[in-house]
């Protein structure tokens, strides 16, 4: 009995390390950013896509189409703050956030749809559209992300980074 306990024990620890071992890494693992302003949370969940070696601005985030600003599941914004993003105003609540990159621009969109699917995008649900201040990296980046940067009191920024592309925006809470 004791016997076929350690070789069902074994079988189980070998079928497991074969399954790990063929296990594909994520393509584009779920990040979270957050800050915390006058002790409020604001987060950010994202999916973070690789460039893999493909052309990124411009190809697989094409020019003046909204995109989803990551990968996967939407998006997901919330705020317990209210706050003011750029010039406009941002209630405390849960949103989606897309941007609209251009050449020479980019929007970021704050949608009041929340829980769908990246790809799903009604712009007759947008609370606010904000440029955004566009700088180039001096070198590239790999992997997507977004961060909260310079936070100071009740401000930070929020910056969208990938390939050579640093878009930002200030936040205030309110």
């Amino acid at each position: 009995m004791f016997a076929r306990s350690i070789a069902s024990l074994a079988c189980t620890v070998l079928l497991a390390t074969a399954s790990l071992a063929q296990a594909k890494p994520v393509l584009s693992p779920p990040e979270t950013a957050t800050v915390a302003l006058d002790g409020k949370t604001i987060a950010i969940k994202y999916g973070a896509p690789s460039m893999r070696g493909r052309k990124i601005m411009g190809e697989v985030v094409p020019y003046n189409e909204v995109w989803r600003t990551g990968a996967n599941p939407a998006t997901t914004f919330v705020t317990k703050a209210n706050l003011k993003i750029g010039s406009a105003t941002v209630p405390a609540g849960s949103y989606t956030l897309y941007t609209l990159p251009s050449k020479t621009e980019w929007l970021l969109i704050i949608n009041k749809q929340t829980g769908q699917w990246g790809t799903e995008y009604h712009q007759d649900r947008d609370l606010v559209r904000i440029p955004m201040k566009g700088t180039t990296l001096a070198s590239p980046q790999e992997k997507m992300s977004i961060s909260f940067e310079k936070t100071r009191g009740n401000a930070t920024e929020l910056h969208v980074r990938w390939e050579n592309t640093d878009e930002s925006v200030s936040i205030t809470a309110q």
